[in-house]
């Protein structure tokens, strides 16, 4: 739960700065957001949350 809660304020965060700094305009920002929350409501949703489940576990073992 903390990791997806973290990733959500992450993409938040990024796509505030995106949208302030002209790189992407409100429309498209609005259409993204749409696209995820309805792939959050997809039979793909356990598949995509695996794989960031496993990607941040890969991550977080990385020493350096």
């Amino acid at each position: 739960m903390a990791l997806s809660l973290s990733v959500v304020l992450l993409l938040g965060i990024i796509l505030i700065v995106l949208i302030r700094g002209k790189s992407i305009k409100a429309g498209p920002a609005i259409v993204a957001i749409l696209f995820g929350f309805f792939l959050a409501s997809t039979g793909m949703a356990p598949s995509i949350n695996r794989f960031l489940n496993s990607l941040a576990d890969t991550i977080n073992h990385i020493s350096f």
